[in-house]
């Protein structure tokens, strides 16, 4: 009954939320959208007072949305990410080997709703939730042997991090899935250059990997690239000649270790890692971004380690980082021991969650049973979070 009221008090509060909050990151996807196919604007001047980031390919996916009232649209897309996080639990709870119930999956959109990943992506009207969406059932098709790869390309389409599920891919042997998605992928990009080829051309040849259209030195941004600018006086020029070499290790190693639990054929753990992984790798990796929380905690409640995933998730409720300094003065610029540890806490958290997955590795592994992804029978609702763990 608990679990019900509280997943009702969040829907409610999201309808309302959507109706009364502009929220700055879907007005620029809106307007995105409608600029896509004239010239270069998308990425020659600012929508909102804020440059457009992602892809074409994403802007062109928005264009319905410019011909819709905003508010229409913003609450069609509020809720259409909503979908998302419901269909992602279930992916989620399905690669974890547990039951798919109306009851489970409520009880995990319950306590996923509270993450600040989740609700900071509602906040600013994000796209994270269904890119989660779109690779968490690829990689379930993936796990069950069957035809998989459209939705990672896609989503490496329309925000490119993604698309190191890709080389997860590969790297694991499926070369169907792999090639499945780098096709999608292509058509998506090849597709788009046709529509809108000036906004195309700027961002493949360029605009893609500019990071000065964005404040990298933000509080927000949660990657190494992000902390070590941070560190060295709030310079990302003092980082960007050598922070290669970091992306490059991390990625290795991390998809090392996904490699290697998807080889026990525990795709859960496959997933959580490389989403993690692709976290440490991007130089831009919002608070918003760490959706990639959801497969991580479910992962470690799954193995036994629930007392630390009630750390993690108490740590991703709260989100201390937004408690330090963060204003652009010497308060925030270098190190400053507990405080800058707590600044960086989504960082640090994910460099121990990619150290313990692969220190699990030295036990002995069962790939769990998959369950059934439709709705089954209801469940009582005092049983449901002992399912879920």
């Amino acid at each position: 009954m608990f679990v019900r009221v509280l997943l009702a008090v969040e829907v409610a509060a999201l309808a309302v939320w959507s109706v009364v909050w502009d929220s700055l990151d879907f007005r620029i996807y809106r307007l995105g959208g409608g600029v896509v196919t004239e010239g270069t604007r998308l990425y020659t001047e600012q929508l909102a007072e804020h440059w457009y980031t992602n892809s074409p390919v994403f802007a062109l996916v928005c264009s319905p949305l410019a011909d819709l009232p905003l508010t229409v649209a913003r609450v069609g897309w509020q809720f259409a990410s909503m979908a998302a996080l419901v269909w992602a639990c279930a992916n989620v709870l399905d690669l974890a080997g547990r039951p798919v119930t109306r009851n489970t999956v409520a009880a995990l959109v319950a306590a996923a709703m509270l993450l600040e990943p989740m609700y900071h992506s509602f906040f600013q009207g994000q796209v994270n939730l269904i890119l989660l969406a779109l690779v968490v059932a690829d990689v379930r098709a993936v796990a069950r042997g069957r035809v998989a790869g459209a939705g990672i390309g896609l989503a490496a389409a329309m925000k490119l991090t993604p698309g190191i599920f890709i080389v997860l891919l590969l790297v694991t042997g499926r070369i169907r899935a792999a090639a499945v998605a780098t096709g999608t992928f292509a058509v998506a990009v090849a597709g788009t250059w046709l529509i809108a080829p000036d906004a195309s051309r700027a961002y493949w040849t360029g605009t893609f990997r500019d990071t000065s259209r964005v404040g990298v030195t933000y509080i927000s941004n949660q990657s190494p690239f992000g902390m070590l600018s941070r560190m060295l006086g709030g310079h990302p020029d003092r980082v960007q000649g050598w922070y290669p070499v970091i992306s490059v290790v991390v990625a290795v190693a991390g998809l090392a270790v996904a490699a290697l639990w998807a080889r026990r054929g525990d795709w859960l753990g496959a997933t959580a890692v490389t989403g993690v992984t692709g976290l440490l790798v991007s130089p831009i990796s919002w608070a918003h971004h760490w959706v990639w929380v959801l497969p991580a905690l479910v992962l470690l409640v799954r193995d036994g380690r629930r007392v630390a995933a009630a750390c993690a998730y108490v740590l991703f409720v709260l989100s201390p980082l937004w408690w330090t300094p963060h204003d652009g003065t010497d308060r925030e610029w270098g190190f400053h021991w507990l405080t800058t540890a707590v600044a960086n806490c989504y960082l640090l958290s994910g460099v121990a969650f990619l150290v313990y997955t692969a220190l699990e590795l030295r036990r002995p592994g069962r790939a769990p049973e998959p369950s059934r992804l439709e709705p089954v029978r209801d469940e009582p609702a005092s049983r449901t979070l002992a399912e879920v763990s």
